[in-house]
């Protein structure tokens, strides 16, 4: 039998005499599930080609290496734009904070310890900010994003700081949260 590669594969799989049907698909060839999407290597072709062309406006970018992660991750947020997937809205944040520190230190916007916490802070904000306005509440994401946020732009504000100062106040919070439960349980 020749395999279309047109069509979606599909077939049963027999486990311990009991039939399980199971299907694969290919991805981006249409049918009523992918109407309507945008294809993931098209978005990212846009991203890291304008990318480039940016580099040529400002030489200062052409050494930055995480271009392609910057482009992966904004492929990521278009397709959250468009498709509303939760999964996209994490990855293309997530990936594009962890691109920028040196995007911003290549610029000469701002560099040092702290701008990758700081940046993965404003991520995690980004999708609470998300999360309520589309009625889901804040959730953890904007307690983490607030603690990275603190932690980052004080390291960026004051070189040093996160040093000593941070690890006493987490080591804190956690004894205070673990004396609460201790206390709680009795």
């Amino acid at each position: 039998m020749t395999e279309r590669r047109d069509e979606p594969l599909s077939g049963d799989v027999i486990e311990d005499g009991v039939t399980r049907a199971y299907s694969w698909e290919w991805g981006d060839l249409g049918g009523p599930r992918s109407r309507g999407r945008l294809p993931w290597f098209g978005l990212f072709l846009v991203a890291f080609g304008g990318l480039l062309l940016l580099q040529l406006v400002f030489p200062a970018l052409a050494d930055v290496g995480s271009v392609l992660f910057l482009a992966i991750g904004l492929a990521f947020l278009v397709s959250w734009l468009v498709n509303r997937g939760v999964g996209s809205l994490y990855l293309g944040a997530i990936i594009t904070a962890l691109a920028a520190p040196e995007l911003l230190a290549a610029a000469g916007i701002v560099e040092g310890a702290g701008v990758g916490t700081l940046c993965l802070g404003v991520a995690f904000l980004f999708i609470a900010g998300v999360r309520a306005a589309s009625r889901g509440g804040w959730g953890w994401q904007a307690v983490l994003g607030l603690l990275l946020v603190a932690i980052g732009a004080s390291s960026v504000a004051v070189p040093g700081f996160n040093e000593l100062v941070w690890p006493i106040v987490l080591v804190t919070l956690g004894v205070l949260l673990l004396i609460r439960t201790s206390t709680a349980r009795r």
